[in-house]
Formats: structure tokens, sequence, C-alpha cells
């Protein structure tokens, strides 16, 4: 709180969404607000109000409702968001418009998360225009409305301890469950039914739902980077590629594997399975403090094209391929993407135009891939080849740790594990 000065935090959760008719969908709190409080709740708002003498941590929450509670699950109440929570005083949600006013008299600046909950912001302006209409009794109003989400989200950028303890559990259920995935996959089963194993064994384990939707992508749907509609029958020869992660008290797990569907590569799937394989190698390698984020992706990109020359995809030289980019034809994303309570974690890339400096604590994907679709001028057996190895990798003092190991990756392991 020290970054505040004489400023107060203004903080809501994420509104609870409707799905269809009555129904909602299962709530998530929002990130930030969930990191600074830990309150898994809907209708609820917390306020860092630093130097305050009767706290300086609120909380407005729902209050206790037993006849709300018996059809709707327990809550808190304000009672519990003190004892429970570490709030030096908690209020009703429903008293926040009256209360937030008061708060914020006299303060230098409001930090909030602007333009993310558009209701919200309205709210804050509104307490605001009240200060100002009382400005004759004394009081000032803030003069800034300053966006919190920079500092916090460089916060949330270095792990801590109890962070790393929950991405790892998260890590562990993931691993096992794409080890379920391969065991149960077969020819003539549907994408579907090799997701149900999966997220079966997300939620066996703990995980209160996937991290993000689950793409399960056979033969050619693997070349569609983002495909979710999981509904297609798996054929023998395809390959399968799944990128699925599950989440455990809201941190994020991010693995893909791809492997046979009849459990044996065949000599084109492993040519390419191999040099992907084999970048993945290279950019874990360069994952280590005080290199720039850049250099893990180049490492990558450097392998890949190699490959793609050796394997007869591209022809040249591989500097030249590289600053034409000509490899983007098989490989047009990046190596990877900062992780944590987001999938797509919060954090700048780069600091005043500079890629910035990996640092310990920080914990990002690392995911080189290759899709070679089904074009009239790429030979036949190449065809819809689509390939990602992903892992979750943590900066350490040392260099680096693979939170995502126990999930097997190399050719002749997935084929014996699959042939067991």
């Amino acid at each position: 709180m020290c970054q505040m000065g004489d400023g107060i935090a203004v903080l809501p959760t994420a509104p609870h969404q409707p799905r269809n008719g009555d129904v909602l969908f299962p709530f998530r709190a929002d990130s930030d607000f969930f990191y600074l409080t830990q309150f898994p709740e809907p209708e609820a708002a917390m306020v860092l109000a630093p130097g305050r003498p009767e706290g300086e941590f609120i909380l407005f929450c729902r209050e206790k409702d037993p006849k709300k509670e018996i059809w709707d699950g327990r809550r808190e109440g304000v009672q519990g968001a003190t004892a429970n929570f570490g709030a030096d005083q908690a209020f009703p949600i429903d008293e926040l418009e009256a209360t937030l006013p008061s708060l914020m008299e006299n303060k230098d600046r409001v930090f909030t998360v602007v333009g993310r909950y558009p209701e919200f912001d309205s709210e804050i302006i509104h307490g605001l225009s009240q200060i100002r209409n009382r400005q004759r009794s004394g009081v000032h109003a803030p003069g800034e409305i300053v966006d919190l989400s920079h500092l916090l989200h460089e916060m949330r950028l270095i792990k801590r301890k109890e962070e790393l303890h929950l991405m790892r559990r998260a890590a562990g259920i993931t691993a096992r469950a794409h080890i379920r995935a391969m065991q149960s996959t077969s020819p003539g089963l549907y994408e579907y039914q090799v997701q149900a194993e999966l997220e079966y064994e997300f939620r066996l384990g703990g995980s209160q739902w996937p991290a993000y939707p689950s793409i399960v992508a056979g033969g050619a749907n693997a070349c569609i980077l983002h495909y979710t509609e999981n509904s297609c029958r798996l054929g023998d020869g395809d390959l399968l590629l799944i990128d699925a992660g599950a989440e455990f008290d809201c941190y994020a797990a991010d693995i893909t594997r791809t492997f046979p569907v009849n459990g044996r590569f065949s000599g084109e799937q492993r040519a390419v399975y191999e040099v992907v394989l084999a970048a993945q190698a290279a950019a874990i390698a360069a994952v280590v403090p005080e290199r720039p984020i850049i250099e893990y992706h180049d490492a990558a990109v450097q392998v890949l094209t190699e490959g793609l020359v050796d394997l007869g995809l591209l022809t040249g030289d591989p500097a030249e391929l590289i600053e034409s980019q000509a490899y983007k034809r098989f490989y047009m994303h990046r190596t990877g993407h900062w992780l944590g309570m987001d999938v797509h974690d919060v954090g700048d890339y780069k600091i005043d135009d500079q890629w910035r400096l990996l640092e310990p604590g920080m914990v990002l994907t690392v995911e080189p891939g290759l899709y070679i679709p089904a074009a009239g001028d790429i030979p036949q057996r190449w065809h819809n080849i689509g390939i990602r190895i992903e892992d979750d990798i943590l900066v350490t003092r040392a260099g680096h740790e693979n939170l995502t190991e126990k999930a097997p990756k190399a050719a002749d392991d997935i084929e014996h594990l699959m042939s067991g």
C-alpha cells in the first residue's frame, strides 16, 4: 500500500453472469480482487484505505440470509469476512453506495480497475460527485482516478511461495489428466469422449473447473490453434493434440501434448514431432534469469526453421527464412505467455519498448508447434500433421523448473504409455 500515498483503492469482484433464462454461469471471482482478498463470493467489493484508524482493509459483501442460503448455498456474511478473510471491517454490499463517498473524502486519488466494470466506474464517479457537492463543508474530493491494473499486475507477475504451491497442485492434476487421456484414446472414439476422461481427472483431483476451454483436436483439427468443438471421430493414423489445463483455487495450469490415436507415430509424424520437441528443449534452456523474454521464442524459431528445411517443407538458408518470416506458414504464434491466475496472465512483456528480463518467480509457458495443412504444394504424406508441445516453466534463481514435467512427451515414452 506504500505506492498509494494518500490514496484509496476500490476494487469489485466480477459480476455473476446469466447463462440463459434464470440459470447463471458458475461464479468465478475477478482475478485481481481474489489476489488481494481470497474472497470467493459474488456481489462483493474491497477498499484499501492506508492509515484509516478504524481499519485499512474493508470488505463489502452479501449478508447472511438463511432463506436464500437454503436455495443457493452458504454465505460468509460480514462476520465471516472479518473472521475468515482478514478484513478489518466488513459491511453489507447494499451499503457500498452510501458508504463509499465518506471513505473517499479528503483522499488525493482513487485507485481502481478503470473500464473493466462500467457500472462500478459509474458508482465511483457518483461518489466523487457527492463529495464535490459538499466541498463548502471543508472536505475535498480525490483529484485523480488511477488505473490500479499496472501496479497490481506487476505484483502478480512474481509469484509468492503460496501461489507456487497452488500452481504445482494445478500442474500435477493436469499432468495426470493428460496421462489418462493418452491411456483412454483409441481409434473410433469421439474427441469429446477423450475430453470427458481428461476433465473427469481434473475434478477427481480437486480442480474446480478447467482453466480454459479444453482443446481436443484430432487429425486436421490440430491445425486449428484454438479448436474447441471437440466433436469429431478420431481416425486410425491420426494425431490427437490436447491443450488443456486445470484450475485450482484460481490458479491455472496449461499443458499441451500431441500423440498418435492408435498409439504409434508414423515416420512422418515422428519426424515432425522430434523437431517440435527439440525446439521446446532449446526454448526451455533459454528460460533463465536476466535474459530477455524474447530469447526463448527466438531459440524455438531457430530450431523449427532448421527442422522445416531438413524435412523439405521449406527451402533456403534458415537465417534468411527467419528474416523473411517464411516459417510462419507452419508456426504462426509466439512460443509462450505468462501463466498464473489467468491462463494468459497479466504483466508487461516490454518495458520502455525493450523486452523485459526474466526474473525468479515468473511463470511462463513454452509451447512451440508446427501445423502442416493439406495444400497442393505440400506432399500428401505431411498433410494435416499438427503438433504442439507445452509445459509450464518457473524461473528460479538457478535457472528454471518445469512444473509439468510429469506429463510424458518423449515419443518413445508416449508409445510405451499407450501400449500399456
